[in-house]
């Protein structure tokens, strides 16, 4: 089992930044794949981004590519989505998700979920 909970999300102006964290406990971190969701009003929940257990790989959806970066320490067992440049369209609620798996863009390929964190920008 994996418990994960996020932290770090807020109201900020269009073009500010947040870094978004989520924190793990339970089972070994070191060995498990991290992705970051999100789900706006009324709108699927659809993928941000993933990285790789050893934080060697990390992909990310085109509508964050060069705004947004994943990373991990898995000293601390958390992840970390630092955006930038926000946009309106970046309000959300952002879910951390983790999985024994490939760190794919799928949401069916998560076994565990955090309860989300809201993001807001305005414009």
């Amino acid at each position: 089992q994996v418990q994960l909970v996020e932290s770090g999300g807020g109201l900020v102006q269009a073009g500010g930044s947040l870094r978004l964290s989520c924190a793990a406990s339970g089972r070994t971190f070191s060995d498990v794949n991290m992705a970051w969701f999100r789900q706006a009003p009324e709108k699927e929940r659809e993928f941000v981004g993933s990285v790789t257990w050893a934080g060697g790989r990390t992909y990310y959806a085109d509508s964050v590519k060069g705004r947004s970066t994943i990373s991990r320490d898995n000293a601390k067992k958390t992840v970390y989505l630092q955006m930038n440049s926000l946009k309106p369209e970046d309000t959300a609620v952002y879910y951390c998700a983790a999985t024994l798996g490939a760190a794919t863009a799928y949401e069916k390929n998560y076994n565990y979920w955090g309860q989300g964190t809201q993001v807001t920008v305005s414009s």
